[in-house]
């Protein structure tokens, strides 16, 4: 038992709720600190008897919140009334009702957002996706409902550590999928930047302390190095009147992390790791000029990469974000990106959606940048008003509304229309206009005919052709990335689409009786899997379209009699909750997680052949549908969504000690071209390490060598072994693991 210093903790309470009032002084009108104090006794009394999983009282949860969302988002009152009570309603016995009555309706439509849907769940769907759209339809009335989400999650994942392993892989990859992109979004970078630094730490702690070290043993020399880079830039703002601050800062670990993975690079290849930001002070009007009198001065001392500026202050990005970015050569022969914005920006940049409220309530305020996030929410709005699918399809919709690229294309009269990267000329007649997009037979790019899926790239002037004789069909899906688009084309199918799944629905239920089988969700789901479809909607219109076949339906009962005909005892769950129960009951109490390679006498699980593990990598177990628990490594491609839309079923697993099985991996190898590389290569494989080779493919263009080698190992340290050798054989430059 840990001891509690009661009267330690009361301090601490008070400490940081003081903090608090302190830091929301200057937001705060007359009576709202009373209203705070009230939000706090009643969160304090609700929570009094609960402690977090670290054995902290809870209330530091949402006093810290509510501090995130002043020093960091810089919300008001009312935001901080419903940090503080967010999880009131889900945890204690109080009521929404309670909460309007108290503090009004404002308050009680945020809680309501921000709590999670209470309930049995249909088998197979996705809780986690159920709760994410639930709160984004609060989103459409009210914002700040996604901004003390994104609190909430910043504090979760701050206190991580105290968490089991599986409840870790959970939140940290569904804060990766969603809530990082969404925080990028809202224009929130530095607690997206942190989001994905915190989601490095627990899904890959090796790398992320790893770079974490490397920046920090590399301070001392980086600030040396920056401090010479701006003198004279420096000087030169103060010789012609600027009024300006200059900040040095390295690239976030994960933004290292994701060049060197992409790239395939060490850390010190890392293009840019040095950043510096020019803030300015000046008016609204002359920002523009100012800014590039900026650019003009950095280019004066040092010589600018032509194919690296970015204008975001005149064509600003679509979540409001306007900077001047350029990399410049310094004298040392490192490059080094510049970014000029003026305090304005930065605020924006910093606090993202707040900010803009702040600006567009003052006179003549910048209606483009804040113009661009309203028309993101109208778009979100749209989304949720055409979405009668599934959670899970909803939440595809939604990321792919969570672009991070932008093309900026012209219509035939000069304006400028912003899309996603990767839009095609389909997208851009749907963003004119719904009838356009629907009778879309092409278009003319820069006078050129194409084709409605041709891709559009930065400064094209598009012209749409149309028929009234052309009608949307499900193809034109795979040719448009807005969701504004896809929403539009769904609902010109949907009344077409509903009849084929009516019939689907009524094929399945007379082929189900006809096998003797229940109609049931657990069943639909199981044949969902079998049939690889990604709902159970497009499952009933694939057999309703014959593109199932129905007769194919019977080989599905064939394939559960062979399940269910396996020998020896198996443990059977549909959750982490059944599968720990059913483990304890068979290998007693101590035990709560699958042993791989000890366990298969009594837990039905397989490699999954996506990323094949190999013992030493960090893995988690997955129960799937149709197929048992199949085990992943956490850096597995399909990882982040299995554990984002279905964490109830990520459950926790590891290696025993006793392997002695050989498991296939793979290795590139990229080198210089010489007479005798592949007989060396192979010698270091078969002699050194006695490995056995499945396949080997070579490439060799103008002197470059590019093989890849499939083969048995039995262990990541052995792997590790057998990469610093074969890195060793002369002519080879690089040698890295492809899943």
């Amino acid at each position: 038992m840990i001891k509690v210093d009661i009267e330690e903790e009361r301090k601490e309470i008070l400490k940081r709720y003081r903090k608090l009032l302190r830091l929301a002084k200057p937001l705060l009108k007359s009576g709202d600190a009373k209203l705070i104090k009230k939000a706090f006794n009643v969160a304090s009394e609700a929570h009094k008897e609960m402690r977090r999983k670290s054995g902290e009282p809870y209330i530091y949860h949402p006093l810290e919140v509510a501090l995130i969302c002043v020093e960091e988002i810089g919300l008001g009152t009312t935001s901080i009334v419903a940090a503080l009570l967010h999880d009131v309603v889900e945890d204690t016995d109080m009521e929404l009702e309670d909460i309007e009555r108290e503090f009004g309706v404002k308050v009680a439509q945020i809680i309501d957002g921000l709590t999670k849907i209470a309930g049995v769940f249909d088998y197979g769907s996705s809780q986690q996706a159920e709760n994410f759209r639930k709160m984004l339809l609060t989103l459409s009335d009210d914002v700040r409902v996604i901004l003390i989400k994104l609190a909430d999650r910043l504090n979760n994942m701050r206190t991580l550590d105290s968490m089991p392993r599986h409840k870790q892989l959970k939140i940290g990859s569904e804060t990766k999928y969603l809530y990082a992109p969404l925080a990028h979004r809202l224009g929130l970078y530095s607690i997206k930047s942190e989001l994905e630094d915190l989601h490095l730490k627990f899904m890959d702690n090796e790398a992320y302390e790893y770079i974490s070290k490397r920046i920090s043993d590399t301070r001392v020399s980086r600030n040396k190095f920056i401090k010479t880079f701006i003198t004279p830039i420096e000087n030169e703002l103060q010789a012609q009147g600027f009024k300006f601050v200059i900040k040095g800062r390295p690239k976030s670990v994960y933004s290292i992390y994701n060049k060197m993975k992409t790239q395939n690079i060490p850390f010190e290849e890392v293009f840019d790791l040095f950043a510096i930001r020019v803030i300015i002070d000046t008016s609204y009007e002359n920002e523009k000029a100012a800014c590039w009198q900026v650019y003009s001065i950095v280019t004066d001392f040092y010589r600018p990469n032509p194919n690296r500026l970015r204008d975001w202050i005149s064509t600003p990005r679509a979540n409001g974000y306007e900077s001047l970015h350029t990399t410049a050569m310094s004298q040392t022969g490192q490059w080094v990106e510049v970014q000029i914005r003026t305090q304005r920006m930065d605020d924006i940049a910093e606090r993202g959606y707040a900010a803009h409220w702040k600006y567009k309530e003052k006179e003549n305020a910048p209606e483009k940048a804040a113009g661009s996030l309203d028309e993101w929410i109208t778009q979100v709005r749209t989304l949720l008003e055409n979405n009668d699918g599934s959670a899970i399809e909803f939440m595809d919709d939604f990321r792919g509304n969570l672009f991070h690229d932008e093309v900026f294309v012209f219509t035939p009269k000069g304006d400028l229309k912003v899309l996603p990267f990767g839009a095609t000329a389909l997208d851009f007649a749907f963003e004119i206009h719904t009838e356009v997009g629907g009778k879309c037979i092409g278009a003319k790019v820069n006078q050129k005919l194409v084709s409605i899926g041709h891709k559009l790239k930065n400064g094209d002037q598009v012209e749409i052709l149309t028929s009234n004789k052309q009608r949307p069909n499900e193809d034109w899906l795979k040719s448009v990335v807005t969701s504004r688009a896809k929403a539009k084309i769904k609902d010109a199918l949907k009344d077409e689409k509903k009849g084929f799944m009516l019939d689907g629905k009524e094929i399945v239920q007379r082929k189900l009786k006809q096998m003797k089988l229940d109609f049931s969700s657990e069943i639909v789901e199981q044949l969902r899997a079998f049939f690889e479809t990604k709902t159970t909607s497009e499952f009933y219109y694939k057999v309703g379209k014959g593109i199932i076949d129905a007769t194919s339906i019977k080989s599905f009962k064939d394939f559960k009699q062979q399940k269910k005909a396996k020998k020896g005892p198996q443990v059977s769950c549909t959750d982490e909750k059944s599968f720990t129960k059913e483990i304890k009951n068979l290998k007693g109490p101590d035990h709560d997680q699958l042993l791989i390679g000890e366990d298969m006498d009594v837990v039905d699980y397989v490699l999954a052949k996506c990323c094949n593990p190999i013992p030493g990598d960090v893995v988690f177990g997955f129960v799937t549908v149709n197929e048992g628990i199949k085990i992943h490594r956490t850096a597995c491609p399909n990882a982040l969504e299995l554990m984002s839309n279905h964490g109830n079923r990520v459950i926790k697993a590891r290696w025993t000690s006793q392997q002695q099985i050989a498991f296939l991996a793979g290795l590139k190898i990229i080198g210089t071209d010489r007479v005798g590389l592949i007989s060396d290569l192979t010698k270091v494989i078969s002699n050194e390490l006695k490995v056995n080779m499945r396949s080997i493919t070579v490439d060799s263009d103008r002197g470059i060598f590019e093989g890849s080698i499939k083969l048995y190992v039995d262990s990541t340290n052995h792997l590790e072994k057998l990469i610093d050798n074969l890195s060793k054989v002369p002519g080879v430059l690089k040698v890295s693991r492809f899943d």
